[in-house]
């Protein structure tokens, strides 16, 4: 059976594309390959743009392969994903006002960082310089390894 995720922060250029590519990357790594991961922004400000420059840079760093293409949250995505994992708070409470959370949705949501004992939110790199995405790449890995270990069983 095929898991599917999404991956939510506001734009989806910085944090969720990375951490699609990064949860995806480290599933390959451990042999899952029945695993659909997708990103989504809960603002529409960067519909169809490609990931911020410095989030491929820090992905082509560490050969993780990127390719996504900016789009906002839809009703559908609560029921069509297993889960819906936010980056900070705040995309959390836009993603629990959501029509299609309210609507019969299938998806657990919650916050990413909820899987590690941290409860850590994902800061936004955007306004800072190429460490803040350094810093968002280790923290996808640590919660990508900690959601597989709790989905789908350590490795």
């Amino acid at each position: 059976m095929t898991i599917s995720v999404l991956i939510v922060c506001l734009g989806n250029i910085c944090r969720s594309p990375m951490g699609e590519a990064v949860l995806r990357n480290e599933a390959l790594k451990r042999g899952i390959t029945d695993i659909h991961v997708d990103s989504a922004g809960t603002a529409a400000a960067h519909l169809g743009e490609d990931p911020d420059e410095r989030t491929i840079e820090v992905c082509s760093t560490k050969n993780v392969p990127i390719s996504h293409s900016a789009r906002q949250v839809r009703a559908t995505d609560f029921t069509s994903f297993d889960y819906i994992l936010a980056a900070d708070a705040s995309n959390l409470r836009a993603l629990e006002r959501h029509v299609g959370h309210k609507e019969g949705s299938k998806a657990t949501v919650r916050l990413w960082g909820s899987y590690l004992p941290d409860n850590k939110p994902i800061q936004d790199p955007y306004y800072g310089g190429l460490d803040g995405f350094k810093e968002v790449y280790e923290q996808c890995v640590k919660l990508s390894n900690a959601f597989l270990d709790e989905v789908v069983g350590k490795n």
